[in-house]
């Protein structure tokens, strides 16, 4: 991650806090993306899944932040809880600040980690997210990359090159948006389109849902099918929402 370290920032000034619900539509089209992960096992060579979980920690996000970090903190749980992966949690933050964990699959340990990021001025850094995800399915195969974030200050152009060579890589970006901000929505959209995953709403209303389907894409990533159906048979919610979209 030391690439591309010029120092920005911007004014701490917060934005409006926003929340809104995850449209039905949005839930079934994530659905909809997921399942085709399930046709594969993962090809690292310890057999086991890869997922790379990335925050933006900029100061846009501190209104919120204390909020979002139990449903963020929920969410990671639920990817390192899962047997067969491994997850890397990778923020932004500061003046071109952009750090990457080791791979680990101790829930307790990255959930440790993460609750002790503290937000800090500075401009969005999908560039390098994108960049540092590429970079590590060419040393190793990632399954998925999932993205939390609110706002994007960077060229739209450049992000969506950077992933198309993600999505030629077959590693899809499951993008999270806090928020509304019509500037971000278009790119997270299209950054999702060109890797073959999902855009969904990221909020307080929505948190179970979204803790159920981030657990149905990390078990997609861990195990492939079988994993899936294993985890429906034990009753679990983001399984049956998936299950039930593969079967229709």
């Amino acid at each position: 991650m030391g690439e591309e370290k010029t120092p920005t920032r911007r004014d701490a000034a917060a934005a409006p806090e926003v929340r809104q619900r995850s449209s039905r539509g949005e839930i079934d089209a994530f659905l909809e993306k997921t399942r085709a992960l399930a046709a594969e096992k993962p090809a690292g060579a310890s057999g086991r899944g890869r997922l790379i979980f990335a925050l933006d920690a900029t100061m846009s996000r501190q209104p919120t932040w204390d909020r979002a970090c139990a449903i963020q903190g929920d969410m990671f749980s639920v990817t390192a809880a899962i047997g067969g992966l491994d997850v890397q949690l990778v923020y932004f933050r500061g003046l071109g600040e952009c750090r990457a964990s080791k791979w680990v699959s101790d829930g307790k340990r990255l959930g440790n980690l993460m609750s002790r990021i503290t937000c800090r001025g500075g401009h969005t850094q999908i560039r390098k997210v994108l960049r540092h995800a590429i970079n590590e399915t060419r040393t190793r195969k990632v399954q998925a990359l999932v993205y939390v974030g609110d706002c994007m200050e960077e060229s739209a152009d450049d992000l969506c090159a950077l992933a198309g060579e993600l999505g030629l890589l077959g590693v899809p970006a499951f993008v999270f948006q806090e928020g509304t901000d019509p500037g971000a929505e278009p790119t997270f959209r299209e950054i999702a389109r060109l890797t073959g995953g999902a855009f969904c709403r990221f909020s307080s209303a929505s948190a179970k849902e979204l803790r159920d389907l981030l657990g149905a894409v990390a078990t997609y990533a861990a195990g492939g099918r079988a994993a899936l159906e294993d985890l429906n048979a034990r009753g679990d919610a983001g399984a049956r929402l998936l299950i039930g979209q593969m079967r229709s």
